[in-house]
């Protein structure tokens, strides 16, 4: 969860980074529009408030701010086809469009995830012998999941990770692997400069964003 404000502002605009850029400001008819017409990087800026308020130490803070921005965030969930809850993603989240996306509470990303439509991160089947109360997937960074793939189980996906449109992945996955089909991973390529690094503490030193960015915004992480 957010800890404090800083880190709210961090988040959001890791958030609106990835998606548009940084250094984009968005202009005030997509504000509006966004109240109107559901766009999901106004559903995230609702999730990460949610997630800032609902962490208070203040018990009424949390009671009376901290829900209404969870509600305000699960009902424009809902109008985008989400089922996302609080306390799952990094910053630099890119929900790529408007579409089913079903994230199971107890999985956790870390920075810089892109993830298209008709995605559904879960558990294993409570009527498995396997399951546990923790039976659900840990992201690394820099995460892509293409439409339709479905990621379940208590597996780990390491750092720059893809993840193929329609695949399923119920095996851990090592680092800078691309996984298609089902549990098949074809190269060591992985997710390297398939997405803006809102992040940017997480950039790879190899990828290109890294060689082209401003050095005196920045320090690349290392892996």
């Amino acid at each position: 969860m957010i800890k404090d404000k800083s880190e709210l502002k961090r988040y959001i605009d890791a958030d609106l980074a990835s998606r548009f850029g940084h250094g984009f400001k968005l202009p005030l008819s997509s504000r509006i529009a966004a109240k109107i017409l559901h766009r999901p990087w106004q559903f995230q800026i609702y999730l990460r408030k949610a997630e800032y308020y609902c962490s208070r130490p203040n018990k009424l803070v949390r009671l009376l701010v901290g829900n209404y921005w969870k509600l305000k965030a699960y009902r424009y969930g809902e109008k985008c086809g989400y089922s996302i809850p609080l306390g799952v993603f990094g910053p630099g989240l890119v929900l790529g469009h408007v579409g089913t996306i079903v994230v199971n509470g107890g999985a956790k990303f870390g920075s810089n995830a892109r993830i298209q439509a008709g995605v559904n991160i879960g558990a294993f089947s409570k009527f498995n012998e396997n399951w546990t109360e923790d039976s659900c997937p840990t992201f690394g960074d820099n995460i892509y999941i293409g439409p339709g793939a479905k990621v379940f189980g208590k597996i780990e996906i390491g750092d720059n990770v893809a993840i193929g449109a329609n695949a399923v992945v119920s095996k851990s996955v090592p680092s800078r692997s691309t996984v298609v089909g089902a549990n098949h991973i074809v190269n060591e390529i992985g997710s390297i400069d398939m997405m803006r690094y809102g992040d940017i503490s997480k950039v790879p030193l190899d990828s290109f964003q890294a060689k082209i960015i401003d050095p005196n915004i920045f320090e690349p992480g290392h892996e």
